[in-house]
């Protein structure tokens, strides 16, 4: 497939595979004349792309072809080849986040740092039940005076 310009469907089809956002008028209600999406960057940076409605196979000019790569997706052609026919979507960077496998709630991480002065290393190394444990302990001690 790659050395031809994509379809508005192919486009339609990236955008879909990588998680691009599609965009909603003031109403919040679906554009009619495009089909916007957004993809925000880890750097904070936000790409905009525009497919012409319907999204199906009609194929775009070489030049137009070229600045919505360059311009809009911001990705070579290869990769853009990758990502619709393997749902390989493109290297920007990202860092994946790590996430805990059993996150404490923030309302209760920050009552043990600010109101039981637990240090945050030791919380961050808490399970909910010894971090409830905590809590149940700081509140039951009667107030200083």
């Amino acid at each position: 497939m790659s050395g031809h310009p994509g379809s508005r469907r192919d486009h339609h089809r990236f955008c879909q595979a990588e998680g691009w956002t599609e965009i909603r008028n003031a109403r919040g209600q679906k554009v009619r004349h495009h089909i916007t999406y957004e993809l925000e960057l880890s750097d904070g940076a936000v790409l905009r792309t525009r497919i012409s409605r319907p999204a199906n196979a009609e194929s775009y000019g070489p030049n137009l072809w070229s600045t919505i790569l360059r311009h809009q997706l911001c990705v070579t052609e290869v990769e853009f080849w990758a990502c619709v026919k393997d749902k390989a979507p493109p290297d920007r960077g990202f860092v994946p986040v790590q996430l805990p496998a059993n996150p404490l709630p923030a309302q209760l991480v920050a009552q043990l740092i600010y109101d039981a002065k637990v240090p945050e290393a030791e919380v961050s190394a808490m399970s909910l039940e010894r971090a409830m444990e905590v809590m149940v302990e700081h509140c039951s001690r009667r107030p200083s005076r």
